[in-house]
């Protein structure tokens, strides 16, 4: 059996915890430069605030109706997700992490009761310690965990748990369920099996298997067992290292100075660099772009990029940006208002299998022992408490983020304060 627990609205949720005042208010947390909405409790939903919409375009409407704005915190909230997730790995025997407010649990061995108590200890634990609602849903795939999941939090909202175990259960809620909102299947593949009168997910589960095979390929035919109740999707305990790394962002105002620039893509290849190492790789090649404005054909339009390979893979943040730096340099236009700039590290390889070259003249040795100093400064201390002068320290470029929430658990001088008088 397996259990996928599921964070209610998390980035919401994640703001709610400490301003308790907004309990039962809507609340939208806003994407990069606050552009556009990312998150909704279920009170914003239900005003039909729709997810992607412009802030710009609402904006009296959200004054209107007293919803609470926030600007994307992102380091509250991957701080409060491994916590989550911390309890998580006490709590169970085997487990995966699918994104930043899911994971997949292995229950086997637990009998029907002790599946529904199991999950409810799951919720209760999980709010008692960090004030985070979740879902819990339970069946013998991890697709139609996915299906329960959906149900506990959508119809057993005041239960979060819902456990599908029986065949007539299990018809019951495929027989209501949308097909686009089966895990795996895609807006096109949606919209195709509605074109051949497939709309539930009981309809998919009932098509021909060579048909599906056909049609949607290997994927789709482990989606029909597994609706039938065949795993075949396993646990992925250890996350796999990822192919690329991209890091970049929309700057908060126009950067025309390419000293700013420096500072962004020296700050974006630190980034790339903390990333590699922490999944044991390095990479092999760099990609630098740059970008100007495409929503504003007024001004000069100019995109470049440059890709670097290096003569040895590295995961290096002094020589990351190095190698940036020099590629930012290269494709840099005097003139331009840029908007966007990001670096892309590709051709990622285990630190274990690395190539080395007879021509390096970089002490490597040296260089790893000062980044591994560094890192343990910054992870006591804080981020960038110490980094590379290059980085900048004004950064002029950075996000808009005019309703950015403090970050409660991550900063000494954000920690909330308690008047007792």
């Amino acid at each position: 059996m397996f259990a996928l627990v599921d964070c209610n609205n998390f980035y919401a949720s994640c703001e709610r915890v400490f301003h308790p005042r907004l309990n039962h208010k809507p609340i939208i947390v806003l994407s990069n430069n606050d552009g556009c909405v990312i998150a909704r409790s279920n009170e914003a939903k239900a005003l039909g605030i729709k997810m992607g919409e412009p802030a710009f375009k609402i904006k009296q409407f959200l004054k209107d109706n007293n919803v609470a704005v926030f600007s994307s915190n992102y380091a509250l909230y991957g701080d409060m997700s491994r916590r989550v997730m911390n309890i998580l790995w006490k709590l169970s025997q085997e487990m995966e992490i699918y994104s930043i407010d899911e994971a997949f649990l292995d229950l086997s061995g637990f009998n029907d009761r002790q599946l529904f108590e199991f999950g409810q200890t799951i919720r209760n634990t999980i709010k008692q310690h960090t004030g985070i609602p979740v879902s819990v849903g339970v069946a013998s795939t991890k697709t139609l965990s996915k299906v329960a999941n959906h149900i506990a939090k959508k119809h057993k909202r005041d239960i979060g748990v819902f456990l599908m175990n029986e065949n007539k259960t299990i018809e019951r809620v495929l027989k209501h369920f949308p097909v686009e909102d089966i895990w795996g299947i895609g807006r096109q593949y949606a919209n195709f099996l509605k074109s051949h009168n497939i709309h539930t997910a009981l309809e998919l589960k009932n098509t021909s298997e060579n048909w599906v095979r056909k049609h949607l390929t290997v994927m789709g035919t482990r989606i029909i067992k597994e609706l039938d109740g065949t795993s075949c999707i396993p646990m992925e305990s250890v996350t796999p290292s990822k192919k690329a790394i991209c890091t970049s962002r929309s700057f908060g105002v126009m950067v025309e100075d390419i000293a700013q620039l420096r500072e962004s893509i020296s700050m974006y290849a630190t980034r790339c660099a903390e990333k590699l190492r922490k999944q044991k790789s390095c990479a092999g090649i760099i990609n630098v772009f740059i970008q100007t404005n495409r929503f504003k054909p007024e001004l000069p339009q100019y995109n470049n990029g440059k890709i670097i390979k290096l003569q040895v893979p590295s995961d290096s943040t002094s020589e990351l940006i190095y190698h940036s730096v020099r590629g930012l340099e290269a494709i840099y236009k005097p003139g331009y208002n840029y908007k966007k700039a990001g670096v892309i590290v590709t051709n990622i390889v285990p630190s274990s299998q690395v190539q080395q070259s007879l021509f390096d003249k970089m002490d490597r040795a040296t260089d790893q022992q000062i980044t591994k100093t560094i890192d343990v400064i910054n992870s006591r201390m804080g981020r960038d408490v110490i980094r590379y002068a290059v980085q900048g320290f004004n950064r002029k470029w950075k996000l808009r983020q005019e309703q950015l929430s403090p970050c409660y658990t991550t900063r000494w001088n954000d920690l909330l304060t308690i008047n007792t008088g």
